[in-house]
């Protein structure tokens, strides 16, 4: 598998197709992102889309001086916070819309009894509703670096600020979502 570095090479010497490589391998993760900052998957889809669209345009300007990721993830959260602007959603789903059945136990191949697998579903639903309710400046960071796996420095390029401020924002939001999930656990 060719790095990120040599796919842009490629791409910028007018081997277009190549882009695709970097598509399917940040794709997944794009898309995640915006959706659990949003909370529509189509949505998502549509916007990841342009994140790449705009990506494609803008490759000649893109300089190593971070990885190709970080860049990435930077169009994805401008992209994301000019939705949520014109949007102004009061709160955001993390699990979509109508899953009704969600709260039913199932068996699972975790192992778990029906009773430990309801409650682990209960626990994961409440989370994802307290992050959901996070301000925006909160969310992104939680999500970034719970749900992501970004690293302190990733997520200090991405969204250009101190890493000092990103794990402040990432202490804050621990300690509202720890005041919003006391009676819910």
């Amino acid at each position: 598998m060719c790095g990120d570095a040599k796919v842009i090479e490629r791409v910028l010497n007018g081997d277009t197709e190549a882009f695709g490589i970097l598509v399917k391998r940040y794709e997944k993760q794009i898309v995640n992102y915006i959706f659990r900052m949003i909370g529509s998957y189509q949505d998502a889809l549509e916007l990841s889309q342009e994140v790449f669209l705009k990506a494609y345009i803008a490759l000649g300007s893109y300089k190593s001086d971070y990885s190709f990721s970080t860049w990435l993830f930077r169009i994805a959260r401008n992209r994301t916070i000019d939705f949520i602007r014109k949007k102004r959603p009061e709160t955001v789903s993390m699990e979509g819309k109508g899953d009704d059945d969600s709260m039913k136990p199932q068996y699972s191949d975790s192992g778990l009894r029906p009773d430990e697998e309801f409650e682990r579903k209960r626990i994961q639903l409440a989370v994802q509703k307290a992050v959901s309710m996070l301000d925006p400046q909160y969310r992104e960071v939680i999500i970034m670096y719970h749900v992501d796996g970004l690293k302190y420095e990733e997520i200090s390029a991405i969204l250009g600020l101190p890493i000092g401020t990103v794990k402040n924002r990432i202490f804050r939001a621990r300690k509202i979502l720890k005041e919003m999930l006391e009676g819910e656990l």
